[in-house]
């Protein structure tokens, strides 16, 4: 990242008392020039309203809803009229969420007037002039660990006005907030700028499975003759194995339910239950490194995933694995590919059109027809998509380590153990 911090921050190694610090009422260490304020005395707090009886696609103003807030402004409705206006520099906040939830307490910093309208359940914050930069503040409440005190865990947590209104908020003086505001937007848009590369990233490489797939391009040298396949003759779609739910343990056997299918199965983007490992139990309903699964049922029947743990797990029910079974004329990474393409998608799409519920079969899915190239050519096709899909591993692994640099840069800046130049 092109940011020289070392050269807008200074770290005070030694916080006594003795050396420009005091105690806050929690019993943490703050600089001497700095204050801390109840929310209520830095910002005004306003309720939003409910708009169910103008919400529209075809409406002017952005609704900002818990989702649009969750999501980061990716998922929103429209409405019609603005009943609760937001202005540019206000802070919405989420007031209420489910147990355990990942939106309470999240914030969205409005960045134009007369653009989005603010829903019930969420509040807007705005920064008295003169006090508090917006922007620091925004970065401050964003998921204050004061907010998710009040999430016992078990039911909706639902945040009251007064209850807000009583968070402690760190106030230095505010041309250092306007420092640190700053410093943190420019990590902030240093993430932007890679989420976006990503985002191009998988656009062309949609475009080019799609040309590729189909035998609109050709790579250089294969001039074979594609030849149409019924699935079910190089692959088996195997189900997974009737395990009992209350069995489900804390540890043990990894078990890959539906939920557990994303486009990488791995220990740090998973919550897996386990069970105790059962002799003689087939081969077939164990999963290895490398696999390629498919949820058959609910709502994400069709979503595909790869298992990439090294220590094996268990299938469970209404997951199937795909099983090659004639790798001389099938490639498995080919097939990997085929299966997340729009052809396999169409075909599903027709399948489930057809029944109630959202489910698949294996027979159903065996049943699908594809055109596909020679062996050697399928390898060359898997081999390019591949070099693409660790591009952008490799891109997403730079956002996780800007974003946890962000994170511990922040818990420093926001509490004054570093301070910056002014």
């Amino acid at each position: 990242m092109d940011i020289d911090v070392k050269e807008k921050i200074v770290l005070n190694q030694d916080r006594k008392l003795s050396k420009g610090y005091r105690n806050t009422s929690d019993n943490h260490f703050i600089p001497n020039d700095w204050e801390e304020k109840k929310l209520s005395e830095i910002a005004i707090f306003k309720n939003g309203k409910a708009h169910e009886q103008v919400v529209s696609d075809n409406g002017d103003y952005v609704l900002v809803t818990s989702k649009f807030i969750a999501t980061d402004g990716k998922e929103f409705r429209r409405s019609v009229e603005n009943l609760s206006p937001l202005k540019k520099g206000d802070i919405a906040m989420v007031l209420s969420d489910v147990p355990n939830g990942r939106a309470l307490a999240k914030c969205f910093f409005t960045d134009k007037d007369n653009k989005y309208t603010l829903n019930q359940r969420i509040c807007s914050l705005t920064a008295k002039k003169g006090q508090m930069n917006p922007v620091f503040l925004y970065y401050f409440l964003n998921r204050n660990s004061y907010f998710l005190r009040f999430d016992n865990g078990v039911g909706q947590t639902n945040l009251r006005k007064d209850e807000v209104l009583q968070c402690p908020v760190l106030q230095p003086p505010i041309i250092e907030q306007e420092k640190i505001a700053c410093i943190i937007t420019t990590w902030d848009k240093a993430i932007e700028l890679k989420e976006k590369l990503i985002e191009q990233k998988k656009e062309q490489k949609k475009g080019l499975m799609q040309k590729l797939l189909t035998g609109e391009v050709r790579l250089p040298g294969f001039d074979g003759e594609w030849k149409h396949i019924k699935l079910g003759k190089f692959v088996k779609l195997q189900g997974g194995f009737a395990f009992k739910s209350s069995e489900f343990k804390q540890e043990g056997i990894p078990i890959i339910r539906i939920s557990n299918i994303v486009p990488e199965i791995t220990d740090t983007n998973q919550e897996f239950v386990y069970y105790d490992e059962i002799d003689g139990l087939s081969e077939s309903f164990k999963v290895n490194f490398g696999d390629i699964l498919i949820a058959m049922s609910g709502a994400t029947t069709g979503k595909v995933g790869l298992y990439k743990k090294n220590e094996f797990a268990y299938l469970n029910q209404r997951v199937g694995k795909f099983v090659n079974l004639d790798g001389s004329k099938l490639d498995y990474s080919f097939l990997y590919y085929l299966v997340k393409s729009s052809m396999f998608k169409l075909q599903l799409k027709e399948e489930l059109a057809t029944g109630a519920q959202p489910n698949i079969s294996s027979k159903q899915i065996e049943r699908f027809n594809f055109k596909i190239p020679p062996l050697d050519e399928q390898k060359g096709i898997s081999n390019i998509l591949n070099q693409i899909d660790k591009s952008i591993f490799l891109l997403e692994k730079e956002v996780d380590l800007l974003t946890q640099q962000k994170k511990g840069l922040m818990q420093l800046l926001l509490t004054g153990k570093i301070r910056v130049q002014v």
